[in-house]
């Protein structure tokens, strides 16, 4: 993935979601603006199309990032799955995987504060992005592990990162 510097400016910072809206637009990734504060985009992974979304709270100079993988985990598979979640919080340095208790979606989310000024550069805009992409497609394979594979949380943890690593 390239940085986006042309859309803003050489190097400008900007407010997070016109930041955020550039660097979809530049990539050709469908957008909606829910608010000024809010936006969303459909964003093409290795496994599956994420929807990204981006909620700026100005009050808190706080940058809320989610990235939800098309993933609904019924009731059966519920205990699994929160038991990988664990597993995989326990490697990521940023940011967190969840269940989403409203529609049972599992997601990534991440929380990137701002500062005073509140303003987002286009090397942290594709830095934030694209780090919601690597952690949903290493992880995907994990959930299709147990909703599919009837594999332990910890079997499919371990033929995730297996398959992983066998392709780089």
């Amino acid at each position: 993935m390239r940085i986006v510097r042309d859309t803003i400016g050489h190097d400008d910072d900007a407010a997070p979601v016109e930041m955020l809206a550039s660097l979809f637009e530049a990539r050709d990734w469908p957008i909606a603006h829910a608010s000024e504060d809010e936006i969303s985009a459909e964003l093409k992974g290795a496994w599956t199309t994420y929807q990204f979304q981006a909620i700026w709270r100005r009050e808190d100079h706080v940058l809320q990032l989610l990235c939800l993988p098309e993933l609904r985990i019924p009731e059966e598979k519920r205990a699994y799955v929160y038991e990988a979640l664990a597993l995989i919080n326990e490697q990521l340095w940023v940011g967190h995987f969840d269940l989403w208790s409203n529609g049972s979606v599992v997601l990534y989310r991440h929380g990137l504060m701002l500062g005073q000024d509140g303003l987002l550069g286009p090397g942290q805009a594709q830095m934030v992005v694209e780090a919601a992409i690597e952690e949903c497609d290493r992880f995907y394979p994990v959930f299709q592990f147990i909703l599919w594979g009837d594999k332990t949380p910890q079997e499919a943890l371990v033929a995730a990162l297996v398959e992983a690593h066998g392709e780089a």
